[in-house]
């Protein structure tokens, strides 16, 4: 199969906006086709503005809403992994079970990442306010 390389030959902005519109249709994709990715981004969509209110410093509210684009990053990473496995095999091999399997375990310790860096933002939060 050929691939197409002609866009990486093109300047600088028409490069930009190309790369643009290949993530937004990766993004469109997996919100058409990957339930947990709705799911994160529904979550998301909630605590990313929730952690602007929390009365911490800066770095630790970009911290509390970074951990939530972590875990959409890894998603959108997990699913393209499946899709390329099962665009290379419909069978069922060891390696591509491994690989599938390592991928939603990044994302599984992505999503406790993000409970843990709540968790520990929340606690010291209360603990101010009670000393």
């Amino acid at each position: 199969m050929a691939v197409n390389n002609n866009y990486k030959k093109i300047g600088s902005i028409p490069r930009l906006k190309r790369a643009v519109i290949v993530s937004l249709n990766g993004l469109k994709e997996a919100w058409k086709g990957e339930e947990a990715f709705r799911q994160e981004v529904c979550v998301a969509v909630i605590f990313v503005p929730l952690a602007f209110f929390v009365p911490v410093s800066l770095a630790l509210q970009l911290l509390l809403a970074g951990s939530l684009f972590l875990v959409l990053a890894v998603e959108l990473l997990n699913s393209a992994i499946e899709a390329a496995i099962d665009l290379m095999t419909e069978e069922e091999h060891p390696l591509a079970k491994n690989a599938k399997d390592m991928g939603s375990a990044a994302v599984l310790i992505c999503l406790i990442l993000v409970v843990l860096v709540w968790s520990a933002v929340l606690v010291s939060c209360v603990m101010d306010r009670v000393s």
